[in-house]
């Protein structure tokens, strides 16, 4: 069990280092569709104006090794369930702890703390500086919900996935 929440703080660093990532260098507009909406209003004439440099490059170049990290966290849980003969219940377990901790940081710190208590996306976006949707926790909700739902799933695929292999 010691493992799985290793590979949950390490799933809930790399979430926090990809929000940092992509921040930062903004890779793609389609990332501020997880923005409230009077922030991407706000936003959209920048994002759509922006040229492919190399600091977009570099964004996206961080986004994919995140994402292989990420995915990689969930191989390694799976690779030493193997190892340990692992039931479809640990498996499950495991795969759950890992996604719901990850969820909860999202909610918890990024969601509330990081996005309506500082002031850290108005440094790298003054031009939302005054947008209501910084204040607004809970925006996107029935986002949250169906992520959720999906960790859900994914956990009992992947368990049934790793038993019957």
């Amino acid at each position: 069990m010691m493992l799985t929440f290793v590979l949950s703080a390490a799933g809930c660093i790399l979430l926090f280092l990809c929000i940092l990532g992509v921040t930062v260098t903004m890779p793609t507009g389609r990332l501020v569709k997880n923005f409230p909406e009077d922030v991407q209003e706000s936003l959209r004439p920048r994002i759509e104006s922006l040229p492919m440099s190399p600091k977009r490059i570099l964004g996206w170049i961080i986004l994919i090794l995140l994402l292989a990290g990420y995915i990689g966290l969930f191989i390694a849980g799976g690779m030493d369930g193997k190892k340990h003969g692992f039931t479809f219940l640990q498996f499950f377990v495991r795969f759950f702890t890992i996604g719901a901790v990850i969820k909860a940081f999202d909610i918890i710190c990024l969601d509330y703390f990081l996005l309506t208590k500082t002031r850290f996306f108005q440094h790298y976006f003054p031009e939302t500086e005054g947008c209501a949707g910084w204040q607004n926790f809970g925006y996107n909700r029935k986002q949250q919900i169906r992520q959720c739902i999906l960790i859900l799933i994914g956990s009992l695929i992947t368990a049934w996935i790793l038993t019957v292999i």
